[in-house]
């Protein structure tokens, strides 16, 4: 209970016989009698009435006149003001608390039922009870440092209770500028950036800019790097979907999925490691091929392991598929249909769980995908847990692609004869001196790309990754535009989060499978 301290001996006294009046049980409005407020005043006349040279004498009048006008006065003139009272006119009503004291006037006690009484404000003014029943909205920031952000991802959150109205994404707090960078840079040394994208995914990133290039270029790399750039392209899709199920699963509270499935996933990473040399940001895939042949061994170890990840699939599926738990955090959360889908630009994953049947790799086949054969997965309600069958049924497909690439990987050069645009072998370069010319050039100079401009799209793990690409004729491009996934799919947020609980936001981040690495680029 609060008490409010008086500032002079009238106050204090009349406010003594106000709580004094009020019994133990009697919590009905109670009033002084003008003649019990004019005995109080006149007992303390001179410890509160202003003096005549004050300059407060006119401020005090004026804030008499405006109260008897009102027909209100706030609490906060009684402990500043000494009394902002005309005799006659009002007297205190407390209802229900010490800490609700009022003034209302004297005439209208008997037009001011007990409910209307009770809804006075604290400030004088009179509420709605309705209106003082209903949740107001209030914003909260989700991010940037929350660990189900996957990133840096800032959230305006506008809230109903627990209940999402809207969501605004702030983005931008990863910008660096990639594609300003890369038009200071030959095309060779813009491969590494691109690794640096989606880094959760950097070989397919490296195939989309290859491709613009090599379309450029006008030149066809040979068969057997067709087949290297799908086999890891495949084994990319699968680290990706490992870290968007499993990080799924931890966010919305599972942790066993994420400790087992990172095991494979670092056993990927090692097969990253062995043919690149570098786990992460391998700069592998290059205009006009690949940048070496794979060792010895490599392929038999990735049978090995293709052979045996059908059941760390199973073990997961196990863990969430039928887990009540799981369902009722995924099913009937961020439902999108097929038509909403497609308005927002949703591709791959966010796509097919609408049952929108699209995929690049079907629809326009790039490397060796004309020559495998694969099904495409797709959803029926369009909600988070579609999402994850689809994911899950992904990877059962990949690894028939894993197989057909195993089984049909032919002999033969692993890039492009052109030393122009493919350094020479170290064993040339021994022999003759215009293959140490050539790897000189190469790799100090770059080579030229005739003018003109592309736009290569392709079937990255988190959708339409795409690539313009504008030459100059220089050994720089003039423009490169990176169209990323992550950035439609985040637009959608939105959409997918109103009207859901702020729990459920957790998940709908989770299963857009975002990297900010490519949306803020």
């Amino acid at each position: 209970m609060a008490i409010v301290r008086p500032l002079n001996k009238f106050t204090t006294s009349l406010l003594t016989t106000l709580f004094n009046k009020l019994g133990d049980d009697d919590w009905k409005p109670m009033y002084l009698d003008n003649s019990e407020i004019k005995q109080y005043k006149e007992k303390c006349e001179p410890s509160w009435k202003p003096s005549k040279k004050s300059t407060y004498q006119k401020q005090f009048k004026r804030k008499k006149e405006a109260a008897s006008e009102k027909l209100m006065a706030k609490n906060r003139h009684l402990m500043e003001d000494g009394l902002n009272i005309s005799l006659g006119e009002w007297v205190f009503v407390t209802t229900h608390d010490i800490h609700r004291i009022r003034l209302i006037a004297g005439d209208e006690e008997s037009i001011l039922s007990g409910d209307q009484k009770n809804c006075m404000a604290a400030d004088g003014f009179e509420e709605d009870p309705a209106q003082n029943r209903k949740m107001r909205h209030y914003t909260v920031n989700f991010g940037p440092q929350h660990p189900a952000a996957h990133g840096v991802l800032r959230l305006l959150l506008e809230l109903n209770g627990e209940e999402i109205v809207r969501a605004d994404p702030h983005v931008g707090l990863l910008h660096r500028g990639t594609e300003k960078l890369i038009e200071y840079k030959t095309y060779l040394q813009s491969v590494p950036y691109f690794d640096r994208l989606d880094y959760i995914s950097m070989m397919t990133n490296e195939q989309c800019f290859a491709l613009a290039v090599e379309k450029l270029l006008n030149i066809e790399i040979p068969e057997r790097a067709k087949w290297i750039r799908t086999l890891f392209a495949e084994i990319t899709r699968i680290m990706n979907h490992l870290m968007a199920v499993l990080t799924h699963a931890m966010d919305v509270g599972a942790l066993t999925p994420f400790l087992w499935g990172f095991e494979e996933r670092e056993k990927l990473m090692e097969f990253y490691e062995r043919v690149s040399g570098a786990r992460m940001h391998a700069a592998y895939i290059r205009p006009g091929g690949v940048h070496q042949d794979l060792p010895l061994g490599l392929l038999d170890d990735i049978y090995q392991w293709a052979t045996q990840f059908s059941d760390r699939i199973d073990e997961t599926e196990e863990l969430l598929t039928e887990n009540r738990i799981w369902i009722s955090r995924t099913q009937g959360i961020g439902v999108v249909s097929a038509a909403e889908a497609l308005n927002l630009s949703f591709t791959g994953v966010m796509l097919r769980g609408s049952g929108v049947p699209w995929d690049i790799r079907k629809s326009a086949p790039y490397d060796a995908y004309d020559q495998v054969e694969f099904d495409i997965p797709v959803g029926v309600n369009g909600d988070c847990y579609d999402r994850y069958l689809c994911r899950i049924e992904e990877f059962r497909q990949t690894l028939r692609i894993i197989h057909q690439c195993l089984n049909n990987m032919p002999a033969g050069p692993i890039c492009v004869e052109d030393y122009k645009i493919s350094p020479p072998p170290r064993a040339a370069m021994k022999e003759n001196m215009e293959s140490l010319i050539h790897h000189f050039q190469l790799y100090s100079k770059g080579y030229a790309v005739p003018p003109g401009e592309t736009y290569t799209a392709i079937e990255a793990p988190k959708g339409e990754m795409g690539v313009y690409v504008v030459s100059d004729g220089s050994e720089r491009p003039y423009r490169v535009h990176i169209r990323a996934p992550g950035f439609a799919h985040l637009s959608g947020l939105d959409a997918l989060s109103r009207g859901h609980l702020l729990a459920d936001a957790v998940a709908i981040i989770g299963t857009m499978d975002l990297v900010f690495g490519d949306v803020d680029r």
